[in-house]
């Protein structure tokens, strides 16, 4: 036989493993059958099944995003940009990601989801404890949100902590002050656990970013703040164009406007200033 020429025995050795004492290493680190048993549809209809997944696939995106901005925060604290930057980036992967989520359901017609609509009765996007803390973390902070979850102990607990902590954004405006730039003493100083609000003081901070050298690491850090908060903002009328499309101006299941709600929290600014402070430049 030629010396380049394997064997049975050889090639059976050179395969993956095939039996294990337990159950198989990737079960036990990504517990795939644990994700698979998650989706219990409430009805007949075909469609639920694509709903209900592209929701949890949404809850799991949404908890990766917050993992890199509380990640991206607390390497700013540090001062360390290039962790913080890196954390940023990888958020932007993972809400492009997110965005596409929306492409199983985008195409529903009102007889489609109606088949399955009544079974998750008042169930609504807007209760995901999730989908809070990543507004949370954009500055987007509201305690009558946090009290929704008050018959959850455990996640009532984490978003009373994600309320009191300073946002992503705040981190960014305080690393902006230790590099020396003027960002107001009362905009530091604000009470954390209210929604952010504009300042013109940091729309001057951000147009003297954006009107010096284009290669400086804190243009890269604004431009890496308005692709994501541009992703989200996608998001956010994506969402408004699926509801649309499946239920029209149909009450929310979850006791909202429906439609109407959508589109004014979609209006709503992420980072406004880094956005206004073009029109100096």
């Amino acid at each position: 036989m030629a010396d380049n020429m394997l064997t049975p025995a050889d090639c059976a050795s050179a395969g993956p493993a095939l039996t294990f004492p337990g159950s198989s290493p990737y079960e036990d680190y990504v517990h795939a059958s644990v994700l698979a048993s998650l989706q219990q549809p409430l009805s007949t209809a075909p469609e639920e099944m694509s709903f209900l997944v592209t929701t949890q696939v949404m809850e799991l995106w949404l908890t990766l995003i917050v993992h890199e901005w509380r990640y991206a925060g607390g390497a700013l604290v540090a001062d360390d940009y290039e962790a913080a930057f890196a954390a940023l980036r990888r958020s932007l992967g993972a809400l492009l990601a997110l965005n596409d989520s929306w492409r199983p359901v985008s195409t529903l017609t009102p007889r489609q989801f109606n088949g399955f609509r009544a079974a998750f009765g008042s169930a609504s996007g807007f209760q995901s404890a999730m989908y809070r803390q990543m507004e949370f973390l954009l500055g987007d902070k509201s305690l009558s949100m946090v009290e929704l979850h008050v018959r959850l102990p455990r996640v009532h607990a984490e978003l009373q902590e994600s309320l009191s902590l300073p946002s992503l954004y705040d981190e960014v405006l305080r690393y902006l002050k230790r590099r020396g730039l003027p960002v107001p003493e009362h905009v530091l100083e604000r009470d954390v656990t209210a929604a952010y609000q504009p300042d013109p003081g940091v729309e001057e901070v951000w147009r003297q970013i954006y009107a010096g050298p284009q290669h400086h690491p804190l243009v890269t850090l604004g431009e890496a703040l308005t692709d994501i908060a541009e992703t989200v903002l996608r998001w956010r009328t994506n969402h408004v164009l699926v509801v649309r499309r499946a239920m029209g101006a149909k009450a929310g299941s979850g006791g909202s406007s429906g439609l109407a709600w959508l589109e004014k929290r979609a209006a709503r600014s992420i980072f406004p200033e880094i956005w206004t402070a073009r029109s100096h430049v």
